[in-house]
C-alpha cells in the first residue's frame, strides 16, 4: 500500500507524529505471543474446554494408534486439570536439529509436532492433529502447566508459566510402582483469556465419553476433588451402544450399523485404512441425535463426512423404492426426506483431514463425501433388499415427509394486473418448488452457461445466462430498469419487484431460496459481480437483508497431482495464487518430485466442463459459496462507499483510491 509522509521528519525519529507508519511500526511476534495476542484465532475463548480438548485429543491419538488404553481426567480443587494416559510417552531426549528436549518444543512451538508424516512411517498414520500447534495453545493460554513423561525406564518433568519454561527437563530412574509408559499434563487455565474460567461439564462429560465410544475397550474417567465424584465409561458395543442409550424416540426399524476401511487393493481410490463406522436410526419424529467425528475429533458443525452419509442413505432408499415402484406419480424425493429422520453416530478415519479453522468443528476434505458415501450405500441398499417389509415402512415415511414438504413449498405465482409474467426463454428451471433447496446461478456468458446447464442438478439448480456485462444501475431511476433486458429477465426470473430499502416489498413470489452470481475468477469477472451486487443492494435490497444473496467462488487453477505414499493421483483446485502456492508446498511435503504435476489455468468458466464445474462450483457440498451480508458498516456507509465506486460523478474520489491502494494490485500478463 503506497502512503504519504505527513511531516519532514523520518517515519523513526523521536520527533514523528502520533500514528506516523514507518519500519519501526511493524512488530514481529515470536514464539507463542501470536496466540497470546489474539487467543481467538487458535481456539474458543468462550471458556478452557477446547484447550484442554487439545491434551484430551493427544491422549486419544495414542489410544487411536494402539499404544494407550486408559484417559483419565482430574479437576483439582486449586481449578486445575490433569490429563492423563498411558501410550508411549512424549519423547523428551534433544531434537537432532533444535538441540531442544523435544517435549519442550512440543509445548512452546507452533506448527510442531509428530502429526505431519502420515503415511510415510510416521508416528501416526491416523490422528486429529494436523498443524503441530494445539497444545502449544494450551501452554500459552495458562498460567502454570506442568508434564510428566513414562518412557523407556525414565520418567522426565518439565513446567511452564505464561508460556515460558520455568522448571527444564529433569529425568530419574523409575522407580517400583512408576507407570511403564504415558504422559500426564497438569493445566491451571488463565481466566484472563476467557469469558468463564469454568469447564462447562455436559460438554466435558460429553466429550469424554465420546471418546470412550469412539475407541471400544478403552477407559476413560472423569474425577472431581472437590465433590468426590468419579465417573467412568467403557463401552464394549460401541456405537450402536451409545446411540441406543441416547435415543429418545423409538426407532422405526432396526438400528442401520456398519463400518469399512480401505484394504490394500483399493488404494487407487482411498489410502490404506481410510474409512468409517457408522449407525443410523429412524424414527417419525425426525432426528434426535446427531453426532460424528474425524479421528476421533468431535466434528460439530458436521462437514464433508456427513455429507457422503446422507449422500449414501439417500441413494440406496432411492434405489430402493424405483426397484420396488414404490414413488407414487408427481412424488419428488430429496435427501432431505430422509436424512431429516435419521438419528446417526458416525466415526470416519481419514489420512490427511482438511478442517475449517484450528477449532476443528467442521471437516472440509472433499474426498470425504465420497469416502463415507461409497461404503454406507451399498450396505443400506443390501440391508434393505433382504429385509423388505422393513424397507417398505422406511420408503413409506420417506414418501411421505417428500409429499408434506411438497405441499408446505407450493405458493400461487404472483399476478401483475390481468397478466401473467412469462419467465425468460434463456432461463434454464429447476424442476422442484422448493424455495428452501432452489438455487439460480446468475452465469456470465452461454458459453459458461452451457456448462453450467450440463453440469447442475436439475432438480433444484436453474441457470440464467447473462449476455455481457450489465448495466451499472446505481444512478438508474427504478421505472427505466425494465429498458434493460438483462435487469428484467433477472427480477421476472427471481419473481420480485424492484425495491427500495425503506420499502416492505412483497417476496412471497420469490422463487429461488439461493440468488447466486457465477463469474470467471478474473479482473472482468470480479467487474460483473460488483455490477451485479450494486443492482441488488440498489433496487433489491431486501434480498441482501433476507440471506438470499450469494457470490459462487470457482477456482482459477487445477493441480494434476501425481500419485505420492498412499495418496493416489488427483486433480487439486486452487482458488487463487494462494491456495496454488500452498497446494503446491503440500504436495512437496507429500513426497511429490518437484515438477512432476501439471497445471492448468482456467481462463473461464466455458473452459471447464459440465463435471469440473459441478465439483468445484455447483455441488452444495464441495463448492464455495459466499453469502452477501452488509458487514460491519451500516447502510449509510455502505451507501457512501458504493457510491464513490460506482456514481459518475465520482471520478476524482476514484483515482485518489487507486492512488493510494493502486501498489496493492496484482496483474496477471
Amino acid at each position: 500500500m503506497a502512503t504519504k509522509a505527513s511531516s519532514s521528519s523520518t517515519p523513526n525519529s523521536p520527533s514523528a507524529t502520533p500514528g506516523s507508519y514507518g519500519e519501526g511500526s511493524i512488530r514481529v511476534l515470536k514464539g507463542l505471543e501470536p496466540v497470546k495476542q489474539r487467543p481467538g484465532m487458535y481456539t474458543r475463548t468462550d471458556n478452557p474446554l477446547h484447550t484442554i480438548q487439545e491434551v484430551i485429543d493427544n491422549a486419544a491419538d495414542e489410544a487411536l494408534a494402539g499404544f494407550g488404553k486408559r484417559i483419565d481426567l482430574i479437576q483439582h480443587s486449586d481449578g486445575s486439570i490433569s490429563i492423563a494416559d498411558d501410550g508411549r510417552g512424549i519423547p523428551f531426549g534433544l531434537h537432532p536439529e533444535e538441540g531442544v528436549p523435544v517435549v519442550e518444543i512440543v509445548f512452546t512451538r507452533l506448527h510442531a509436532g509428530g502429526k505431519f508424516d502420515k503415511g510415510s512411517g510416521g508416528a501416526y498414520s491416523f490422528s486429529g492433529g494436523l498443524h503441530g500447534v494445539g497444545v502449544s495453545v494450551t501452554n500459552a493460554l495458562a498460567k502454570r502447566l506442568e508434564v510428566t513423561v513414562w518412557r523407556g525406564g525414565e520418567v522426565a518433568s518439565l513446567a511452564f508459566e505464561n508460556g515460558d519454561v520455568v522448571e527444564p527437563v529433569t529425568t530419574r530412574k523409575a522407580e517400583r510402582g512408576d507407570r511403564k509408559q504415558g504422559t500426564t499434563v497438569r493445566v491451571w487455565p488463565d481466566a484472563k483469556y476467557f469469558e468463564s474460567a469454568e469447564l462447562p461439564k455436559n460438554e466435558l462429560v460429553h466429550l469424554l465419553r465420546s471418546k470412550a465410544v469412539l475407541m471400544p475397550g478403552v477407559i476413560v474417567t472423569l474425577t472431581n476433588e472437590k465433590t468426590g465424584d468419579v465417573q467412568t465409561w467403557s463401552y464394549k458395543g460401541g456405537l450402536r451402544d451409545y446411540l441406543q442409550q441416547t435415543l429418545t424416540a423409538d426407532p422405526l426399524i432396526p438400528l442401520f450399523e456398519g463400518e469399512q476401511y480401505a484394504g490394500r487393493s483399493e488404494t487407487e481410490n482411498f489410502a490404506e485404512g481410510e474409512g468409517a463406522a457408522w449407525c443410523v436410526a429412524f424414527t417419525e419424529e425426525g432426528q434426535t441425535m446427531r453426532e460424528s467425528y474425524v479421528n476421533l475429533i468431535p466434528t460439530v458443525a458436521g462437514g464433508t463426512h456427513e455429507s457422503g452419509l446422507k449422500d449414501g442413505l439417500f441413494g440406496a432408499i432411492k434405489s430402493f423404492i424405483e426397484l420396488h415402484s414404490l414413488l407414487p406419480k408427481g412424488v419428488k424425493l430429496m435427501p432431505d426426506d430422509v436424512f431429516s429422520r435419521a438419528s446417526f453416530v458416525l466415526s470416519a478415519k481419514v489420512l490427511d483431514p482438511q478442517f475449517q479453522g484450528q477449532t476443528k468443528e467442521r471437516l472440509n476434505s472433499r474426498d470425504a463425501l465420497r469416502l463415507v458415501s461409497t461404503y454406507v450405500k451399498p450396505g443400506l441398499e443390501l440391508w434393505l433388499n433382504q429385509h423388505v417389509e422393513f424397507g417398505k415402512k422406511l420408503a413409506e415415511l420417506v414418501i411421505k415427509q417428500a409429499q408434506t414438504r411438497q405441499r408446505a413449498s407450493q405458493k400461487v405465482e404472483k399476478r401483475k394486473g390481468s397478466g401473467v409474467a412469462v419467465l425468460p426463454g434463456k432461463l434454464t428451471d429447476c424442476e422442484s418448488r422448493d424455495l428452501l433447496h432452489n438455487e439460480v446461478f446468475l452465469v456470465e456468458g452461454d458459453s459458461a452457461g452451457g456448462s453450467a446447464k450440463m453440469g447442475r442438478n436439475k432438480e433444484t439448480q436453474a441457470v440464467l445466462p447473462l449476455r455481457g456485462k450489465v448495466l451499472n444501475t446505481w444512478e438508474v431511476e427504478r421505472d427505466r430498469l425494465f429498458a434493460n433486458n438483462e435487469i428484467h429477465d433477472i427480477s421476472v426470473a427471481l419473481g420480485v419487484d424492484p425495491h427500495g430499502k425503506n420499502d416492505s416489498p412483497d417476496l412471497s413470489g420469490l422463487r429461488y431460496g439461493k440468488i447466486c452470481i457465477l463469474s470467471d475468477a478474473d479482473v472482468d469477472g470480479s467487474h460483473i459481480q460488483v455490477l451485479l451486487l450494486t443492482l441488488f443492494f440498489r433496487h433489491f435490497p431486501k434480498l441482501i437483508e433476507t440471506g438470499h444473496i450469494f457470490v459462487a467462488r470457482p477456482p482459477l487453477y487445477r493441480v494434476d497431482a501425481p500419485a505420492r505414499g498412499k495418496k493416489p493421483a488427483a486433480k487439486i483446485y486452487a482458488l487463487d495464487e494462494g491456495e496454488l502456492s500452498a497446494t503446491l508446498d503440500k504436495l512437496r511435503k507429500e513426497g511429490a518430485r518437484e515438477g512432476s504435476w501439471s497445471i492448468s489455468r482456467f481462463k473461464g468458466l466455458g473452459e471447464m466442463s459440465a463435471e469440473q464445474l459441478w465439483d468445484t462450483t455447483l455441488n452444495p457440498e464441495t463448492r464455495r459459496l459466499s453469502p452477501v451480508t452488509y458487514g460491519a458498516l451500516d447502510l449509510g456507509e455502505t451507501e457512501m462507499a458504493i457510491n464513490k465506486l460506482m456514481g459518475k460523478g465520482e471520478a476524482s474520489s476514484r483515482r485518489e483510491l487507486m492512488e493510494i491502494h493502486g501498489d496493492s494490485v496484482e496483474v496477471d500478463v
